[in-house]
């Protein structure tokens, strides 16, 4: 199987978050199965690290909760994310290039959730004002914004950009025929 996702390829905590999506006005979720797990492992490239496993998707059900609440300024997203990041830790070592950061989690079910919430913890640093959810109404994706001016409003403008575009210019054409 496919992903079916309309966005793919964010920075990991959002990638995760984008596994909820509308379609057509329904809502969706790829984690809503073991083969939904195996799809989104596939794509995000942690298949031959992270096993697609029940333990494996309720952590990352509890990851994508703690991303959620941040992403809406829910109050309890912090603590929510912090949960998540107490299942691991990152073990500095030498590496033939210089240092490096080694991820590590007590359990490997917990691996790809805590990936997760230390990338939010990164994109944070980073530039929290690129993360941004999608302007469409119906949309309820999030991307990192990398244009060069930080003025991307739409998950895809081939997808929310056109229709929202479409719907402005029909909105037009109808006040001028009345």
């Amino acid at each position: 199987m496919t992903d079916p996702r309309p966005l793919r390829g964010e920075p990991l905590p959002l990638d995760l978050a984008n596994t909820r999506w509308n379609e057509r006005g329904a809502p969706r979720d790829l984690l809503d199965s073991l083969d939904g797990l195996d799809i989104w492992l596939r794509a995000t490239g942690l298949a031959g690290t992270v096993a697609a496993t029940r333990p494996a998707l309720e952590a990352l059900h509890q990851a994508r909760a703690a991303v959620h609440a941040l992403l809406a300024g829910e109050p309890g997203g912090r603590e929510l994310l912090n949960d998540v990041l107490r299942h691991g830790r990152v073990r500095r070592e030498l590496g033939p290039d210089g240092p490096v950061d080694v991820p590590e989690t007590g359990d490997a079910a917990w691996y790809a959730a805590w990936l997760a919430a230390d990338g939010y913890l990164r994109l944070l640093e980073r530039a929290p004002d690129r993360i941004k959810a999608c302007a469409h109404p119906g949309c309820v994706l999030h991307f990192f914004d990398t244009s060069k001016n930080g003025t991307r409003r739409w998950c895809s403008m081939a997808g929310c950009g056109n229709r929202s575009k479409a719907s402005r210019h029909y909105a037009r054409r109808r006040r001028t025929a009345n």
